[in-house]
């Protein structure tokens, strides 16, 4: 019988205690498959999900084996996108609480470069970073990677999606032959085995499925009369459905654009995520989705891969993707954690040779339906239930998320259940409140002070 609680495991008592601190009782599948493995020095492939606890997995495989008495950079961690990169880092410090003095270091593109190459001169003990970025302090002889003894490639896929294969090939060329790598990767193309033959040796290779199960997730398909029909199909949807949280998938970025400019004219609360945007755009978009200031995120599958959405009502796929396992991937962002999703698929007849290799993919069959009743028109578009609000000041200001809460609640101006997500930048902090009091929480952040100091807010 397979053992899933991590006591089964051999880690540090500080690891597990910490891991009964943050109420982690048992593995997830991935977790349960990839870490004896991990544990046991093999170089691993493993494909699963964003969700499925990939981060944890691979986590507490490198805190097992530092040797935090050695100050030196002993693993590296590759992402596909700083926001990803953000998260794992969280997660493996995290983890590493119960350990004593653990330096993880983020070197991601859209932040400024002279402060990172600051902070590589006092050390680090894990680099979690970007291709691009990683490889630029390399250039510029910031990074020294000989004592790295293990490589973790997150997202490999979208990775090499998004053009990083000559920089894979780069970063890797400097680091020790004698390592233990990971690959994480939600998909398995081609190019994937081709890279894994190159960088791994004799690994171990994982599969599991995903984190959410087909009851969990309500899939339904409309086939359309022409091309014209798209986005009055896709309107009549989130009409009829009103999620409160919803992700639609495009093609192209300018479609991204288009399509959430054209649903932002009819009242929706919808906000575009593409990889043309600027890396401040993204991030303040980003942030207004996971608060739920924004209800509606339109994003190519290169922007979104990656991202950390939990509570995702629904899923709308405006095209039929080519790929099925991409397919899957963007349906499994909706029903995790028992809860129940909705996914919707539009295709026309050109896209209807896609729908059977999807059917034949999935191995059941696939029957459209026809649309909701045009009785959901006569709907309002559903508001976005928080407001985001700005202010000019962060961690550099010693500002903290208690700070920010303090001031709204202060002599009970507002409750403390009106007060969501508060969000802290180096320079700038982001907080959200329930829309019908965003103007009198803007009034006391802006006539108030933080830490005796005034800050300018406005509302986004």
């Amino acid at each position: 019988m397979t053992t899933f609680a991590f006591a089964s495991l051999n880690l540090q008592s500080e690891l597990l205690s910490n891991l009964t601190t943050l109420g982690y009782q048992e593995m997830t599948a991935i977790q349960a498959a990839a870490l004896p493995t991990i544990l046991a020095g093999q170089d691993v492939i493993a494909q699963a999900k964003t969700g499925s606890g990939k981060t944890a997995a691979f986590g507490l495989g490198l805190l097992q084996k530092l040797d935090v008495e050695r100050f030196r950079i002993q693993t590296l961690v590759l992402c596909p996108t700083r926001e990803l990169a953000d998260q794992v880092a969280i997660e493996i410090r995290r983890l590493a609480r119960g350990m004593h003095n653990v330096k993880v270091l983020t070197l991601c593109g859209g932040q400024p470069f002279g402060p990172q190459a600051h902070s590589l001169e006092h050390g680090a003990h894990i680099i979690v970073g970007t291709p691009g970025r990683i490889d630029d302090h390399l250039r510029k002889g910031n990074l020294q990677l000989e004592n790295v003894a293990m490589l973790v490639l997150d997202e490999a896929d979208r990775m090499l999606d998004m053009g990083f294969q000559e920089v894979l090939d780069a970063i890797v060329e400097q680091l020790p032959k004698q390592r233990q790598t990971l690959l994480f990767s939600a998909t398995f193309p081609d190019k994937i085995a081709s890279l894994a033959k190159r960088f791994l040796i004799d690994p171990q290779q994982i599969k599991v499925e995903s984190s959410h199960t087909a009851s969990s997730i309500e899939q339904h398909f409309f086939k359309l009369n022409d091309e014209a029909e798209r986005f009055s199909a896709l309107r009549l949807l989130l009409l009829h459905y009103a999620p409160e949280s919803s992700v639609v998938f495009c093609t192209t970025r300018k479609e991204t654009q288009d399509l959430a400019d054209g649903l932002s004219k009819l009242g929706f609360s919808a906000q575009a995520l593409h990889g043309d945007m600027e890396q401040k755009d993204r991030d303040q978009t980003l942030i207004q989705f996971a608060n739920k200031s924004s209800s509606i995120l339109v994003a190519t599958d290169v922007a979104a891969r990656g991202l950390d959405i939990a509570a995702l009502d629904a899923v709308f796929n405006y095209q039929l993707s080519l790929d099925p396992e991409v397919h899957v991937h963007r349906v499994g962002r909706t029903g995790r954690a028992g809860e129940q999703g909705i996914a919707c698929t539009l295709y026309t007849a050109a896209e209807a040779f896609r729908l059977a290799v999807l059917a034949d993919y999935l191995q059941q069959s696939l029957v459209p339906e026809a649309l909701p009743s045009a009785e959901a028109l006569k709907n309002h578009p559903k508001p976005a239930t928080m407001q985001t609000l700005l202010i000019d000041g962060g961690k550099k200001d010693k500002l903290r998320p208690t700070d920010i809460l303090g001031a709204l609640t202060a002599n009970q101006q507002l409750a403390g259940q009106q007060i969501g997500k508060i969000h802290v930048t180096d320079r700038r902090s982001f907080v959200a409140v329930e829309r019908q009091v965003a103007k009198q929480a803007l009034q006391l952040l802006s006539d108030g002070k933080l830490k005796g100091r005034s800050f300018r807010a406005r509302s986004l």
